[in-house]
């Protein structure tokens, strides 16, 4: 009963989660809904990932920045 607020989720604990989803959306719509959970995060991926790949290309430049600064 405590597992869960100790080191976060073990295998219960997603298996009652996952009991429980099967209960309250049935076993004929849990392709559906897994089907628009996908799309959904491909096209936030997707309208997020010009920025994304921007503040990647930033972090990778300062890193570099301050390597060549120590190695002086």
């Amino acid at each position: 009963m405590f597992g869960l607020f100790r080191g976060g989720f073990g295998l219960p604990e997603i298996i009652l989660i996952l009991f429980i989803v099967l209960l309250l959306f049935g076993a004929t719509r849990l392709p559906q809904l897994a089907k628009s959970m996908g799309s959904a995060i491909k096209e936030f991926r997707k309208a997020a990932g010009p920025s994304l790949d921007e503040g990647s290309t930033d972090t990778k430049a300062t890193n570099r920045r301050t390597r060549s600064r120590k190695a002086s």
